[in-house]
């Protein structure tokens, strides 16, 4: 696979990266450091000029992998300076008092709010800055040939060109054509929900809502949520039924639907209608693909991110998830020497079960959030799951401390939920035994004793 030439990687591959996004921007810093040449090519212009799309990105809740991943390049303590922690949820109930829910069992634990485009925008500088890195915009990729090792690229005049490339990492999103030209099996599954951003900005030059908690307003089989932004500012999300974002078709709908179902927002949004109108509604899909990695004679392929497994926003973990992605291929690297052929092959292994595990917990954290967490019996189930993480420290842990605060494999996450289960569910059981036995032993002399 590999040929003589300039502007190779150590064993000679000229390796492209598809995406100029999160994903591929980490990626190419990463593989710039190991002294591999990258050439990332980006369907977008430079965002940084032109600005970041509008309307099409929910904010980041960028947790512990996330954090983790970029501090392999030096960028964490930037990022969390460009942030603002979450400690909890504050759920709006219809016709209820606003209720605050700590993430964790301290109150100490948070989540961060992080502009998409300010972290895509920090990691392209990032890029750009580390040798051998080279970024071209405007480049849209269409697939890859990889028997004859060459990526598929629209012309000026709307036909195709061709690229050389041995290795071809494919960051190029949920739709991606990567993904499409190598014909490898794929399950899309839609929700019937889409999503529409909104905007809450600042009032009188302060937050309008509370800026430590990702705020819910859960509505049974719909919901809205809103993340704080640094210019004091709430980015708000929609995910609707699809359809009924088409029948709110005139400002007057819109106000009087938002004054009946958000009635404590409502009034904070004076560009409401506009913002509705102008802003399109996205889809959200999980997507599973396997294999992520195909072999031809002249080119390796392969996906990452949201191309090989795209999952839906509820439990704020699809960048999360897509940084680890980054960090193990670095890691199957340097385990297999550099030999790219088995790093992929090990890549895709270690990372399947992962990303089933939490595309499956994303989808059940959804219906958590738009239906149970108004409930009084999930508030009180939550404060009898923080007072056993107090108790049994370490050895009692709940599913969104894993998930959000640890760095546990998502695929060993159910499995420990079920083991702690069933061991306090034994306990349980013991103690009420015992109890019941100690019960019995002291009936003849509470007889006793009530018989003097």
């Amino acid at each position: 696979m590999a040929r003589d030439g300039a502007g190779r990687g150590p064993g000679g591959e000229r390796v492209a990266v598809v995406g100029a996004g999160l994903a591929g921007c980490l990626l190419a810093v990463l593989l710039g450091r190991r002294g591999v040449p990258v050439t990332v090519y980006e369907r977008r212009p430079d965002p940084r000029v032109a600005g970041a799309e509008r309307g099409r990105s929910i904010n980041l809740a960028v947790s512990a992998r996330g954090l983790a991943a970029l501090e392999q390049v030096g960028l964490r303590d930037h990022a969390l300076k460009r942030a603002l922690p979450m400690h909890g949820r504050m759920v709006h109930p219809l016709g209820a008092a606003p209720n605050f829910q700590p993430y964790s069992a301290d109150g100490e634990r948070a989540i961060n709010s992080i502009s998409r485009a300010e972290l895509n925008r920090s990691l392209l500088d990032a890029a750009e800055a580390t040798p051998g890195v080279t970024l071209r915009f405007s480049q849209r990729v269409t697939g890859v040939d990889a028997r004859e090792g060459v990526l598929l690229l629209e012309g000026a005049d709307g036909g195709t060109v061709t690229e050389p490339a041995d290795v071809v990492l494919a960051g190029d999103g949920a739709y991606s054509a990567v993904r499409t030209s190598l014909g490898l099996d794929v399950d899309a599954d839609f929700l019937e929900h889409g999503y529409k951003e909104l905007t809450v900005p600042a009032r009188n030059g302060d937050f309008a809502l509370d800026p430590d908690a990702l705020h819910i307003w859960p509505r049974g089989t719909s919901m809205m949520i809103a993340l704080p932004n640094l210019d004091r500012s709430f980015t708000c999300t929609l995910f609707w039924p699809k359809p009924d974002f088409d029948a709110l078709d005139t400002p007057e709908r819109v106000a009087a639907h938002f004054a009946e179902h958000y009635p404590d927002v409502a009034g904070l949004m004076p560009d409401l209608a506009a913002d509705y109108a102008r802003n399109p509604v996205g889809s959200l899909v999980t997507v599973r693909c396997w294999p992520w990695a195909r072999y031809g004679d002249g080119a390796l392929a392969a996906l990452v991110g949201d191309a090989a497994h795209a999952i839906v926003p509820f439990f704020g973990q699809g960048a999360n998830c897509a940084f680890e992605d980054c960090i193990e291929i670095d890691r199957c690297l340097d385990e297999a020497g550099g030999h790219w052929p088995r790093a992929l092959s090990l890549y895709q292994e270690r990372r399947k079960a992962n990303t089933d595990a939490i595309a499956e917990m994303a989808l059940d954290n959804f219906v958590e959030m738009r239906d149970r967490v108004s409930s009084p019996v999930y508030r009180a189930r939550q404060a009898a799951t923080h007072a056993l993480e107090r108790r049994l420290a370490g050895r009692y842990v709940s599913r969104y401390e894993l998930v959000s605060f640890s760095t546990v494999p998502y695929a060993e996450i159910p499995a420990r939920i079920r083991r702690q289960n069933r061991i306090l569910g034994a306990a349980a059981l013991t103690g009420a035994a015992a109890l019941a036995l100690a019960a019995r032993a002291l009936r003849p002399a509470l007889r006793r004793r009530g018989g003097r």
